[in-house]
This record gives C-alpha cells, sequence and structure tokens, in this order.
C-alpha cells in the first residue's frame, strides 16, 4: 500500500486513477494539483482528492507514488516541476498515449532522479473528458502498456506492474518505439481518419441533411471523432513520422479500391472486399502480450 499519491492533472484519467487505488485500499491519501481551481474543487466533491495543492512540487511532496495525468506536451515542464520532489523510492508514472517523446522528455527534466519513472499507457478512456467522467472502474479489465527506460530502476517496474494488476489489469512491456508504432497502427490513425472523414461530411452544404439520415454504422465508424481534441492535437504532432508512415499504407489501400471502382472490374473488387471483410470476420481483441504487452 502507498502512503500518498500525488496527482499531477486531476482530469478523467487521474481522478480515475485515484478513485480507483482507493476502492482498492492501496493508498492512504491522495493530494492532487490542477490549474483549474474548479476541477479541484469537484475532485474533492467526488472523492478522488482528499487535499489540494498549490502547485505540483507540492502535491508530489511526501508522496511514494506519483502519476501525471497531463497532455503529453506538457510532460517536461511537469517533470520539471516536480523534480526536486522526486527521491529515489518514488514510483512516477504517466499516461500519456505516445512514449518516445515522454521518454526523451523524462533524460531532459529528471536528470539522477530518472530511474525512478516509469512511463505507462493504460488503454482505457471515455468520449467524454474531465473530472466530471471519472471513474473508479474506468482501468478495470484494460490492458496496460509500460515502456520503462534502461535507466528505469527494477524495483520501480515491479511496483508499477503490481499497481496496475492490482487495478484488475492486464499489464505488458514493450519499448518506447515499439509503442508508438503500434499505436500509429491501431489508435492514432484511426482517430485522425475519424476526424477527417467527420469533418468531410459536416462541412459540406447539404452535411446536416447527410447527418440527420446517419445510422449506427455511422455512429460506431465515427464515435471517435468526439474525442478530447487537446489530448489528440499532441498524439498526432508528437508521433507524426509513425502515423503518416501509417497513412501513406491506407492511401495505397484506398487507392487500389478506387482504380478497381474507377474500371469497373467488379470481381477485382469484390476480391479486395472479400479479403478484408473476412480478416475482419477472424479479428478477435487480444488479450495475450503484442511484444510484451499493451
Amino acid at each position: 500500500m502507498f502512503k500518498q499519491l500525488g496527482l499531477i492533472g486531476c482530469g478523467l484519467m487521474g481522478g480515475s486513477f485515484a478513485l480507483a487505488l482507493k476502492r482498492a485500499g492501496l493508498v492512504g491519501q491522495v493530494v492532487g494539483y490542477s490549474p483549474s481551481p474548479t476541477t479541484l474543487a469537484k475532485a474533492r466533491q467526488i472523492g478522488a482528492i482528499d487535499m489540494a495543492a498549490d502547485s505540483a512540487l507540492l502535491a508530489v511532496a511526501g508522496s511514494d507514488i506519483v502519476l501525471l495525468a497531463v497532455p503529453v506536451a506538457a510532460t517536461e515542464a511537469t517533470l520539471e516541476a516536480i523534480h526536486q520532489g522526486v527521491t529515489a523510492d518514488t514510483l512516477v508514472m504517466d499516461v500519456g498515449s505516445t512514449k518516445r517523446d515522454v521518454a526523451d522528455a523524462a533524460r531532459r527534466a529528471l536528470g539522477e532522479r530518472l530511474g525512478s519513472f516509469v512511463p505507462a499507457h493504460p488503454i482505457a478512456g471515455k468520449e467524454s473528458a474531465g473530472i466530471d467522467h471519472a471513474d473508479a472502474q474506468l482501468y478495470s479489465g484494460c490492458r496496460v502498456v509500460l515502456t520503462p527506460l534502461p535507466e528505469t530502476r527494477p524495483e520501480q517496474l515491479s511496483k508499477a506492474t503490481d499497481v496496475w494488476s492490482a487495478l484488475g489489469c492486464r499489464v505488458t512491456q514493450m519499448s518506447a518505439e515499439e509503442h508508438d508504432a503500434a499505436f500509429a497502427a491501431v489508435s492514432h490513425l484511426p482517430h485522425l481518419l475519424a476526424f477527417a472523414y467527420y469533418a468531410s461530411i459536416a462541412q459540406q452544404t447539404a452535411g446536416a441533411q447527410f447527418l440527420a439520415l446517419a445510422g449506427p454504422g455511422f455512429r460506431d465508424f465515427t464515435r471517435i471523432a468526439a474525442a478530447d481534441p487537446v489530448m489528440w492535437r499532441d498524439v498526432l504532432i508528437s508521433n507524426r513520422e509513425e502515423i503518416l508512415q501509417q497513412s501513406q499504407r491506407f492511401r495505397a489501400q484506398l487507392d487500389a479500391f478506387e482504380q478497381l471502382m474507377q474500371t469497373t472490374e467488379p470481381k477485382a473488387l469484390e476480391s479486395l472486399i472479400r479479403e478484408a471483410s473476412a480478416s475482419r470476420s477472424s479479428w478477435k481483441m487480444n488479450s495475450s502480450p503484442v511484444g510484451g504487452e499493451r
């Protein structure tokens, strides 16, 4: 059990982590920091935090576990702000959706305290962000990818594995590079496509009329287009090289489909559709490790 969680960022992800730790009896108290007084007040009201700190450093002081639940672009500045409060025994984690940039930021910001940091990516979330949607069950049954640095201390990695496992998560490990390549394919590009596709319809003159006719298929395909704009702005920029590579592969497939439509080759077009359909029909969400685990 941890004595104190220092929570930096009291939104959906951070608030849910605090609630989950409390529900599991894994933490004595939670000290939270957010630049928004309203967010802090709400976090106290729902029991996610016990005390509000005036700064990130004050939230970390006396904490033996620290969670950064901030946009990935804010990681380096946040780590710099808490650097002096991190000890060799402090477990520091983040929940960012990209990992190479987080690892680089940690190396620049933490210096000799880098061994306390275990980058983490819980594969969980909701369409709506913010502390109002925090949920103690958010992480139950989800996969968590840890991307430890060469400098990460083994005991801190063990603590990170244990705490996520205690919350009911399936924990896996892989390198930051493997993580970003994989998630560019299965998460980041799908979000980019959903944003672009929805915008392409909504911005048409008859867009409102078209959307009024949309059904379950459209709803399911575009659900992730309602995701948090700030978070996904950062993800698309920080992992742009991997995402753009995946985008090029998608364009090649789209071009192949369009060419067969234009040349009216129904058998060849059906063959492409059948291949994709059969592959998708046999696919199941994998609960086993992927390159370590995800």
